[in-house]
């Protein structure tokens, strides 16, 4: 049972938060294991601190599955394009669900050859992208996803939105530990995360972004709604970001962030472009001591004065919430009755 605590918070438990997205997503139109899998996806963004993709996310959910904009009842199609390779046409619904129904595929691909490389189109990815890779992780095999994101980012220089937030992701087993896992924008600031910070009234840090006239700006609501986010780290960052619509985009058959045309569904927001992902085993050609070779290189960074590592922070507030509960917001918590109750929220 959840419980409402004194303040302005109340404090769920994964199964319940789990059990109530479930709702929604049902209530909004899905199929039972698209469902299924939403859920579990958001609700473990929650659980994990990763606030930018977690219930934060659901009343977009719903937007873009009322409004007919993604199909959450959708049945993907697949061609082997050769031992390795694996091309899924999404068929306008969203990835992770995708991902999950050809999981076996993927698996039985790295397990004949070593490696599967696959080509998501026609696909909405709303989520945080570390939850696909994760599992692939502890099996013991090396992953990289890249997903071309919604159209907000300005190119250095630039005075019109091209690229999108494009993040990129990394995984790999480590011998003793947990998989080290890193998964960011490879814009200056998530969208979410902008977002957040607009709808909280707080200033983002100068450079973020760019207001309408193209002036570096510290303000979320003139950077999103006037001017664009950069990418990090300049014209490295840019070129990166250029990078991941090629490879999510054009290896894939998706769109470009700049191609996605919203136009005729109101309110929607989840891109609809494709995602990349690579799977390596490390093992394949005597290479037995990966994992031990990347703890040994991890203690070289420790030693070297590093303190805290990707994934860390996450892998600490998971153990926090699975043992006293996720604590969300009251006005989140009742907001998310109500979409489970049909209702609009606040």
């Amino acid at each position: 049972m959840s419980d409402r605590s004194e303040g302005d918070s109340v404090t769920i438990s994964f199964e319940e938060l789990r059990a109530l997205l479930k709702r929604i997503f049902l209530g909004a139109g899905t199929a039972q294991s698209v469902a299924d899998i939403l859920a579990d996806n958001c609700a473990a963004c929650e659980r994990d601190g990763c606030h930018s993709h977690g219930i934060f996310r659901m009343p977009g959910y719903v937007t873009n599955l009322e409004s007919g904009w993604a199909d959450g009842r959708a049945v993907p199609t697949a061609q082997e394009a050769g031992p390795s390779f694996l091309r899924i046409d999404a068929r306008n619904g969203f990835a992770q669900p995708v991902f999950e129904a050809f999981r076996p595929r993927i698996g039985q691909m790295i397990e004949a050859t070593g490696v599967a490389v696959v080509a998501i189109n026609n696909s909405h990815h709303f989520s945080a992208l570390w939850p696909e890779l994760e599992d692939f992780a502890r099996q013991g095999y090396v992953g990289l996803s890249v997903v071309t994101g919604a159209c907000v980012v300005v190119p250095p220089g630039g005075r019109k939105r091209v690229l999108g937030t494009n993040p990129i992701a990394f995984a790999t087993p480590v011998a003793g530990a947990d998989p080290l896992i890193f998964d960011f924008a490879t814009s200056n600031m998530s969208h979410g995360d902008l977002t957040i910070a607009a709808g909280a009234g707080r200033k983002v840090p100068h450079g973020t972004g760019v207001d309408g006239e193209g002036r570096l700006s510290d303000d979320p609501v003139a950077i999103d709604e006037g001017g664009g986010i950069l990418p990090f780290g300049g014209h490295k960052g840019a070129a990166i970001s250029l990078m991941v619509e090629v490879l999510a985009s054009a290896l894939t058959g998706g769109k470009f962030a700049a191609e996605v045309d919203f136009t005729g569904y109101p309110g929607a927001n989840a891109p609809k472009t494709g995602q990349l992902l690579i799977f390596i085993d490390p093992v394949r050609g005597g290479n037995g001591g990966f994992a031990s070779r990347v703890s040994d290189f991890l203690h070289m960074l420790r030693d070297a004065g590093q303190e805290r590592f990707p994934s860390q922070q996450r892998y600490q507030r998971r153990a926090a919430a699975l043992k006293d509960g996720i604590q969300i917001r009251a006005a989140d918590f009742d907001n998310l009755n109500a979409l489970a109750n049909g209702e609009t929220t606040a």
